[in-house]
């Protein structure tokens, strides 16, 4: 999780937009995510991660998928991201 908090660095605006997206992803994952949805998160994703690392664009892959959840096993939605880091940069 440490990870996590070093991405929370980010402006609270930052912050706030992309826990709407997220909050939609779950919504439009009953109906089916589009696929220019999708792309909306993911460039709002490049674009807030971007502000503290610089990642190999053509290696990230971010898709929906489902998983179940530990406490009753059913299934829920899930964005996977897997997002090749080549530099990390140096913000003071």
């Amino acid at each position: 999780m440490d990870l996590l908090r070093f991405f929370s660095k980010s402006s609270s605006n930052s912050k706030n937009i992309a826990k709407e997206r997220l909050k939609l992803v779950l919504v439009h994952d009953r109906g089916d995510l589009s696929p220019k949805f999708l792309e909306m998160i993911k460039g709002d994703i490049i674009r807030v991660i971007s502000e503290y690392v610089e990642i190999d664009k053509d290696g990230l892959d971010i898709k929906m998928t489902r998983t179940r959840r530990e406490t009753d096993n059913m299934p829920i939605p899930a964005l996977v991201a897997n997002i090749p880091i080549l530099k990390i940069k140096n913000k003071s």
